[in-house]
């Protein structure tokens, strides 16, 4: 079982998150804000972690940024509405290894965390 860590600001979104990932067989450990994340992260550890782009105290891409330089082999995959393509390339950039934009459904979260399971980062 791996363990995934979901970072939203948004309540309902990690519920949502968490609800298509435990289907999927997944264990799930969530944080509020990229401060958090990181926290959790050094303290935990996490197999993939699924990221929010826009956040209050930090954006998803310096918090990229930050895990990376914590752990380089850290999986992360992009989550957000702004489907933009310089989005998705500074989120690349960064570190993140995959990107999904909302509104998504469980198969594309379960394809896309199951196959940066696979990756060698």
């Amino acid at each position: 079982m791996s363990k995934v860590l979901v970072v939203d600001d948004s309540e309902f979104m990690r519920k949502v998150l968490r609800n298509i990932l435990e289907a999927g067989g997944h264990k799930v450990i969530e944080a509020r804000n990229a401060n958090e994340a990181y926290q959790r992260f050094v303290k935990e550890g996490a197999d993939v972690i699924t990221m929010d782009i826009v956040m209050p105290d930090q954006d998803g891409i310096e918090a990229v940024r930050r895990l990376k330089s914590a752990n380089q082999k850290v999986k992360i995959i992009m989550i957000s509405a702004l489907g933009h393509q310089r989005t998705v390339m500074r989120s690349l950039e960064a570190g993140a290894v995959d990107f999904i934009i909302k509104p998504f459904t469980a198969d594309d979260v379960l394809e896309s965390v199951n196959a940066v399971l696979q990756m060698e980062v």
